[in-house]
């Protein structure tokens, strides 16, 4: 197979879906592997560490879409990569479908086999190629309240852990999945005081038990999530439906009465979101304020801490990545039934229930 990997074009995405490893294994076991120029410049890795492990190296990513049978990415294409695509390629990467018509009709127009790193699932519902961008995102979303919290960024001039005298921050989290687990343990270690809510009682009790101290565990109810939210100088919304739309937890009206220069991180905003008013944005341009609170709602997080997310990602996507490329997409969907979760669309059709709920489009079930 002729696997292909282009560089990422999302504002300030450093990141890169293969590093040098990854194509030594996939040479080793006879196929191609073609690098666009300067793919891996953002995480540190050059175009001579790709070409000493077997890569070609491809002046553009016109060229690499043109020439491969897969097409390994980090975030979902945008509009100027859509016509690059074409019938029966396989996409493997973060797509996030639920919230994006646009995409999802593009995707399905060129015919791709789109197959989504988020909705890959084990038996015990974890995600494994999700988790290691949420473990990335959860501890960077304290890192990033820190900065906003501070007066000369529009912050209400709070220091997350305090000194002795004055009280720690209160940092609240909607959510206690691998972004909100992640977020508190970075609070908590500098020194905050941590509110996790989540519907699951079982998950409360395992995190109180291993996180313990200042953490506080709550039932996520309507009023248990008003009265942290308000009270909070850190929101972060850490909700996850696989494959779906995420919830409006946070309201407009909470956000109204917090204090002013407080900040809220919107880490569901890949799946559309998890409060009120939350629309993407970038890096380059991350906040947006209501009410005079921040809200932090950068898509692609990670990719601000590219080489540790770059290697964190492609420990987990590659094997995937390999078997697709091994076995083809048939064999490998049907030998491994995590892997088939993954599969959004097929050649025209939409296939995840999931997404289709949530673009508002019909779907038919894949059978393996």
């Amino acid at each position: 197979m002729i696997v292909g990997v282009p560089k990422e074009i999302k504002n300030h995405e450093y990141r890169v879906a293969m590093v040098p490893a990854g194509v030594k294994s996939l040479v080793d076991d006879g196929h191609t592997v073609l690098i666009q120029a300067s793919a891996g410049e953002g995480s540190g890795i050059s175009d001579g560490e790709y070409a000493g492990a077997g890569a070609q190296i491809r002046p553009t990513a016109e060229a690499v879409y043109a020439e491969a049978d897969m097409i390994v990415k980090v975030k979902e294409p945008l509009p100027q990569e859509y016509p690059l695509l074409r019938q029966d390629q396989i996409l493997f990467t973060y797509l996030h479908l639920a919230p994006a018509p646009e995409l999802t009709k593009a995707l399905l127009d060129r015919g791709v086999i789109g197959i989504a790193y988020e909705t890959v699932q084990l038996d015990n519902g974890s995600l494994p190629l999700l988790t290691p961008m949420s473990e990335v995102a959860g501890r960077l979303s304290i890192q990033v309240a820190a900065h906003w919290l501070q007066k000369e960024n529009g912050g209400s001039g709070v220091l997350l852990g305090g000194v002795p005298g004055t009280p720690p921050a209160n940092v609240a989290i909607i959510g206690g999945g691998t972004v909100g687990v992640n977020a508190a343990k970075m609070a908590l270690g500098m020194g905050a005081h941590v509110t996790i809510l989540d519907l699951s009682l079982d998950r409360l009790r395992y995190l109180d038990d291993v996180l313990g101290g200042r953490l506080t565990v709550l039932a996520s109810n309507d009023l248990n999530v008003e009265k942290a939210v308000v009270e909070a100088d850190v929101v972060v919304g850490a909700l996850l439906i696989p494959g779906a739309r995420a919830k409006k937890v946070v309201t407009r009206s909470l956000i109204s009465r917090m204090r002013k220069g407080s900040v809220v991180v919107d880490v569901a905003i890949d799946q559309g979101g998890c409060v009120e008013g939350a629309v993407p944005t970038t890096h380059q341009d991350p906040v947006i304020n209501i009410d005079g609170v921040t809200l932090f709602c950068v898509a692609n997080m990670p990719g601000c801490v590219a080489r540790t997310s770059t290697f964190a990602l492609t420990n987990a996507t590659f094997p995937y990545a390999s078997k697709l490329a091994n076995l083809g997409y048939q064999a490998a969907l049907k030998a491994d039934p995590a892997l088939a979760k993954g599969l959004n669309v097929l050649r025209g059709k939409l296939v995840s229930k999931a997404v289709a709920e949530g673009v508002g489009m019909d779907y038919v079930e894949y059978g393996i």
